[in-house]
């Protein structure tokens, strides 16, 4: 296999699945997505100052991956007001912060008028301070938080936008294949009802993330399936500003106390995936980001060298990877995000939601 001429190559899936299987060309799959990476975006190393605020960690999910949510009678449940969420927003902002993103889990006390007013809170108590960006509700938020209200998810979605939603996260994909969703995740929005949610976001002018959840029990024909699907999305809207992997950790998760998995995703799983989106979506989606928090940032040096040219946010806090066994601290200043990027020779810039630098 001749990996230089992916560079140029639309890969279809089965050019994508053989990628994926082929270990005796890993080095040379690395070399040919850094490359790429260069010829796209250059040398530069975004990086944005955000916070993550998590309104409630009660959800009715049974999610095999996930070891933050708990039932209503747990001690550690909690449900913030959103006059709550707005006073960590403050404290973000405050701490010169220029975006919060909001979820929470999958809870019948949830709809779209408690996520308005969330918005509309955050806004009234930012808006003096001169503003902040608001990156909030995956798609899974946005149909639960519509049916719960009684309404349509065009219509929620509109509503959300007025009250001065921004962006919103491509959260909720984990694997966009349907049989794999009902041993993963099976009370969770089907394929069809992710992809139009998404759609409608975009086709409302606002833009997404998207993501892909790997290293736990999909394989590679699943993992090419869900990137042709966000390929296919971003050719229709071009909504989606980045791609973002999500290493499946295993701490305290369905999986781990069922004996289905012993481990997290591996490096070289992390290392592939970041090579492999950079060479399947090359300039359709530039920016592929590495998650510091999930990986560490020695490792998400290493990756940011295969092909990745964002380093994710600042986080200020992320339970949803501690609980599952993230051990690499949740904060990073500007000036640890400079040394980190500078000391693998490029160019560290801040942004926003949007990939403006700031």
């Amino acid at each position: 296999m001749d990996v230089e001429k992916f560079k140029k190559k639309n890969l279809d899936i089965k050019d994508c699945v053989e990628l994926f299987e082929r270990d005796d060309l890993f080095f040379d799959i690395m070399k040919a997505a850094d490359q790429l990476r260069y010829e796209t975006v250059g040398d530069v190393v975004t990086y944005i100052m955000n916070a993550n605020i998590n309104y409630t960690n009660i959800c009715s999910g049974s999610c095999q991956f996930c070891a933050f949510s708990v039932g209503p009678k747990n001690p550690k449940a909690y449900f913030m007001t959103p006059k709550e969420v707005a006073e960590k927003t403050v404290i973000a902002k405050k701490e010169g912060l220029t975006e919060v993103c909001i979820q929470g889990g999958i809870n019948d006390k949830v709809d779209t008028y408690y996520q308005e007013s969330i918005l509309k809170e955050i806004r009234k108590a930012t808006d003096p301070l001169g503003g902040i960006m608001i990156h909030a509700f995956s798609p899974m938020d946005i149909v639960t938080g519509a049916e719960n209200a009684g309404l349509d998810t065009k219509s929620a979605i509109k509503i959300l936008k007025e009250a001065g939603l921004d962006t919103i996260p491509g959260t909720a994909a984990e694997i966009l294949v349907d049989d794999l969703r009902k041993e993963l995740c099976s009370n969770k929005v089907s394929v069809d009802e992710w992809i139009k949610t998404i759609k409608q976001a975009h086709n409302l002018g606002i833009k997404s993330t998207s993501t892909m959840m790997y290293g736990h029990i999909e394989t590679s024909e699943d993992r090419t399936k869900h990137l042709k699907i966000l390929r296919d999305i971003q050719k229709d809207t071009n909504g989606f500003t980045e791609f973002i992997l999500l290493p499946y950790l295993n701490d305290n998760t369905g999986f781990q106390k069922r004996g289905i998995l012993k481990s997290s995703a591996s490096g070289q799983d992390d290392m592939k995936v970041t090579a492999i989106s950079r060479l399947f979506f090359k300039d359709l989606i530039p920016n592929i980001q590495i998650p510091w928090v999930k990986l560490g940032v020695k490792f998400g040096q290493v990756c940011l060298n295969c092909g990745g040219n964002d380093f994710s946010g600042s986080m200020f806090e992320d339970d949803i990877s501690e609980s599952a066994g993230a051990s690499y601290g949740t904060y990073m200043t500007r000036e640890m995000y400079k040394d980190a990027i500078e000391k693998i020779g490029r160019i560290p810039k801040e942004r926003n939601t949007l990939y403006e630098y700031v």
